[in-house]
């Protein structure tokens, strides 16, 4: 499971733009550098041997060879590094399209989207080192070649979420050709889609695997595409959250994306979490913003290092907070937040930051806001990857300031219940609103603080966006502004 977060790293490009060659030394930069920590559970045990990237950035897979004489090399499979619309809909399960790749003397079928998938990774050449312009089965057999012969190598194909999709299919790819030295298949995939259908499954789960495991959180929907996807809309048990109307109807549209082809999951099922005992606390609310984050929280790399017992791999960069948010070009601005190291970039939207300070501490930035124009996300990028845009990481250039709710307090009550709003871009003649009713009682602290009364609901129990509005801006709604009415 570390090799397959690993592959993780730095997976968003550099806001501003970068090269593809540029990304993959980035890249290849971080995994080196954490295959080399022996706090992981990859114990400086292992070292990286090949990586490529497909065009656009669309797939990545690499290549990590064992350093403690075990004769093991791992293919590494990249997943999805998006919200649930996006990890539900990257593939087009929509139509089905042979697999002759696998090596099945009968017909077999995958989704085109799994195809697709599929035909980057493995047409991919890299263009970095450690070896160069050659592709996956090209590198594995060159390190075949030179591997010795006992004990016999052993070749591990895994990933987390596409990831693990895609290497279902490398794998009867892999073990169909023909090596310099005949290695052992092994097949552990976490949180994966299903690639294909009944005949996939079936030469799949006739070909000899060393090992052969589909591991999954519980309560992870990601796997249920496409098998049973409609399961998920029961979800979640107590203490939540319970799919919302709007939920269902999402789950129910992915659904009829298969247009009828009937998916089916290769390999044994190992289940974790059956208990419902890890989950995100503060995303319990019936909300459709609480379910699709309890989701993307089941659905982690994180949560699946802490349920197989790995330790976490060292987090890319976090942004909480810019101040000032907003000004003119030449300001200087200081961003907080954590994970800062000296090789840290800055981007204000699409424009880069060419003159910052990086504290010591890792946990501040003070830089010069570069030209651009309109309400942008400041975001860092170092070689573990970038900063997610966050909405007290904006930044409006020329102003006004953005508005942003960060937390409610407290965040249940009955009517009438003095609520104090935290976040930014406040300013006197502040609105808010519970939901779609306004409060009758609004006093504006500071820019960072408002107090208001939670006016009357039809539903008294009830949870709710509280949302501040400043003349025509009005913050966005998110899990961090909800308000659970309790009664009269």
């Amino acid at each position: 499971m570390t090799l397959a977060a690993l592959a993780a790293t730095g997976a968003t490009p550099r806001p501003s733009g970068e090269t593809l060659e540029h990304q993959t030394t980035r890249i290849i930069t971080g995994i080196d550098a954490q295959l080399n920590d022996p706090s992981l559970a990859t114990q400086d045990a292992w070292k990286l041997v090949w990586l490529a990237l497909s065009e656009a950035d669309a797939n990545m897979a690499y290549i990590a060879q064992s350093t403690n004489g075990s004769n093991e090399f791992a293919v590494v499979a990249r997943g999805t590094d998006a919200d649930l619309t996006d990890i539900l809909e990257d593939l087009e399960v929509g139509t089905v399209v042979p697999f002759p790749e696998s090596g099945s003397p009968k017909p077999i079928a995958v989704s085109k989207g799994a195809m697709d998938a599929f035909k980057r990774v493995v047409n991919a050449r890299s263009i970095a080192s450690p070896s160069p312009n050659v592709t996956l089965a090209q590198a594995l057999a060159a390190l075949l070649k030179s591997a010795p012969s006992s004990p016999q190598p052993t070749v591990y194909l895994t990933g987390h979420s596409l990831g693990g999709c895609i290497a279902t299919m490398l794998a009867p790819y892999l073990q169909a050709q023909t090596w310099p030295k005949q290695p052992k298949f092994a097949v552990i995939t976490y949180a994966a889609p299903t690639a294909g259908v009944q005949s996939f499954v079936d030469y799949f789960d006739s070909v000899p695997w060393v090992i052969d495991e589909r591991q999954n959180n519980a309560y992870d929907l990601v796997p249920h595409a496409w098998a049973d996807l409609d399961t998920t809309a029961g979800w979640y048990p107590s203490p939540g959250p319970q799919a919302t109307e709007e939920v269902k109807l999402l789950i129910g549209a992915i659904s009829e994306r298969t247009r009828g082809n009937v998916y089916v999951q290769p390999g044994t099922l190992c289940l974790m979490n059956t208990g419902y005992t890890s989950f995100a606390k503060n995303l319990v609310n019936k909300t459709t913003q609480d379910f699709l984050g309890q989701i993307a929280f089941q659905h982690a790399n994180s949560t699946y290092l802490d349920l197989v017992g790995a330790p976490a791999v060292p987090s890319g960069p976090v942004v909480t907070d810019v101040s000032p948010t907003f000004g003119a070009p030449g300001a200087t601005v200081t961003i907080n937040g954590s994970g800062f190291s000296p090789d840290s970039v800055v981007d204000f939207g699409h424009f880069a930051c060419t003159k910052c300070d990086i504290d010591p501490s890792g946990i501040r930035i003070t830089a010069q806001v570069p030209n651009g124009t309109g309400v942008v996300h400041v975001r860092v990028t170092n070689t573990l990857g970038t900063s997610p845009a966050v909405a007290m990481g904006q930044f409006a250039y020329g102003g006004p300031a953005p508005v942003v709710v960060s937390a409610v307090s407290p965040t249940s009550g009955k009517v009438g219940t003095p609520v104090t709003i935290s976040g930014s871009g406040f300013a006197e003649g502040a609105t808010v609103h519970f939901k779609d009713k306004a409060s009758d009682s609004v006093k504006f602290v500071s820019t960072g603080q408002i107090t208001a009364t939670a006016p009357g609901q039809l539903d008294d129990r009830q949870t709710v966006n509280v949302t501040v509005t400043v003349g025509k801006a009005t913050s966005p709604t998110s899990p961090a502004d909800e308000f659970t009415y309790t009664g009269r």
